[in-house]
């Protein structure tokens, strides 16, 4: 009876967040990638639709075989990790996650929703812990909560020297007025900007633009990064972003 309960709400919940994947019109621009470890394929494919709706970039996968290797080659804004995986507890993705000092937000989301549980979440780890049924809208507001936090990727204005880049309207500013920037160079943009005045890795930059898309052409980042420069000079951008041969990338004020 538990577990048809549990269906039944699974299932209202698959609708609600598929409706709402539907009525949002979605912005241009960049969005933060988000690794979804979930082995119902259904659920998790929904979870992606509302996520896409709120602003986000996900990649699915389904075994913690699957995660682990995500997060090998891939840089996330952060995790939402079922725990009854068919190849394993969730709980020692996130175990290992954190004895090798990763510092990766991870949002547990799972039928486990008793008081035990929660805890021994809690101390694995987690950053964060809802339990299945939920709705979409807590889910949304506790992953920009824990972004929120120092150290996380999520801030609602960033600003360097003349340039601004409102991350909710995903509008760029150069003296105030708004500026056009194609939508991979403001995926450059945004990863640059977030950690102005350290250097950004390339592979920190690809993963932020392509994820899991599959086989990228192995200059695209510099060619992405050159565009971006040319746009930024020609919109009168007192900015300037560094090339570290070998590393990747540090954006700065232009002196």
């Amino acid at each position: 009876m538990a577990l048809a309960f549990l269906l039944a709400e699974i299932r209202r919940i698959v609708e609600e967040i598929d409706e709402a994947a539907r009525a949002v019109e979605l912005p241009a621009g960049i969005r933060m990638r988000l690794l979804i470890v979930e082995d119902n394929v259904e659920l998790s494919r929904l979870v992606a639709n509302g996520l896409t709706a709120a602003g986000y970039e996900s990649d699915i996968v389904g075994s913690a075989a699957e995660a682990r290797e995500a997060v090998r080659n891939v840089s996330y804004a952060a995790m939402i990790l079922d725990l009854g995986l068919p190849d394993g507890d969730g709980l020692a993705v996130l175990r290992e996650l954190r004895r090798h000092m990763d510092p990766l937000p991870v949002l547990v989301l799972t039928a486990r929703g008793g008081l035990q549980d929660r805890v021994n979440g809690l101390r694995s780890g987690a950053d964060d812990y809802l339990a299945k049924p939920f709705a979409l809208e807590e889910l949304v507001a506790r992953l920009e909560a824990i972004l929120r936090r120092p150290g996380q990727l999520l801030g609602r204005s960033l600003r360097l020297a003349n340039l601004v880049y409102d991350t909710e309207s995903r509008q760029i500013f150069v003296d105030d007025q708004p500026r056009i920037i194609s939508a991979r160079e403001t995926s450059v943009l945004e990863i640059l900007l977030r950690r102005q005045g350290r250097v950004v890795p390339k592979k920190n930059v690809e993963d932020h633009i392509f994820g899991l898309e599959g086989e990228v052409a192995s200059n695209a980042v510099e060619v992405y990064v050159s565009r971006l420069r040319k746009q930024l000079a020609e919109h009168g951008a007192k900015v300037v972003i560094h090339t570290i041969r070998g590393v990747g990338y540090l954006m700065a004020e232009e002196k």
